[in-house]
């Protein structure tokens, strides 16, 4: 029994000794208020559906899936980003898109010259 407390006072005495002390971060943490120049990025999030069809904001650009020039995408892209450069377009296809819808809403998006920030999601 004594060699158990013995053990188990060597043991204590052995991890205090490593104390580890706090030292200061310096961490420039955010304020919360934000800046004047900031500028809001807000996205452009272009659907196409299964069947074809292109939305934005739940509007449908161009008269059905037969339209490859897509010409309100282009406007509405244009009067966008004249505002806003700096918007992110965002190509949403639904999984069973065909890949020929997606190539005609590319098509659209470099024919304004205008977008900067294209992805998919």
């Amino acid at each position: 029994m004594v060699d158990v407390v013995f053990v188990l006072m060597l043991f204590f005495m052995a991890t205090t000794g490593d104390k580890v002390t706090e030292k200061e971060l310096r961490i420039a943490l955010p304020s919360g208020q934000s800046q004047g120049g900031e500028n809001i990025k807000t996205p452009i999030i272009i659907d196409i559906g299964s069947d074809g069809n292109v939305f934005v904001n739940n509007l449908q650009m161009g008269n059905g899936p037969k339209d490859r020039q897509l010409l309100q995408l282009r406007e509405l892209l244009v009067r966008s980003l004249d505002a806003a450069p700096e918007d992110p377009v965002i190509i949403r296809p639904a999984p069973d898109a065909r890949q020929e819808r997606v190539v005609d809403v590319l098509n659209a998006c470099a024919a304004t010259k205008k977008v900067k920030n294209l992805s998919f999601s």
